[in-house]
């Protein structure tokens, strides 16, 4: 399941939630009782080892 990460408009404070995407979204701040926002967060996602694109052909073209 993915973690959703949501921000209070009224207090800036970020929460984070363990949700399967077909669930609601959070609403109410737990902290003011303000709305909560869903925000875009980094994604944790890094490809390691040979077979990609960005290590087996990204780089600078030789022999031309």
């Amino acid at each position: 399941m993915p973690v959703y990460e949501y921000q209070c408009t009224k207090c800036g404070q970020i929460e984070e939630a363990l949700q399967k995407i077909s669930d609601s979204p959070l609403e109410i701040c737990p902290h003011c009782k303000g709305h909560l926002k869903k925000i875009i967060s980094q994604s944790t996602f890094h490809l390691k080892g040979s077979g990609w694109y960005v290590t087996d052909y990204g780089g600078a073209k030789t022999g031309t």
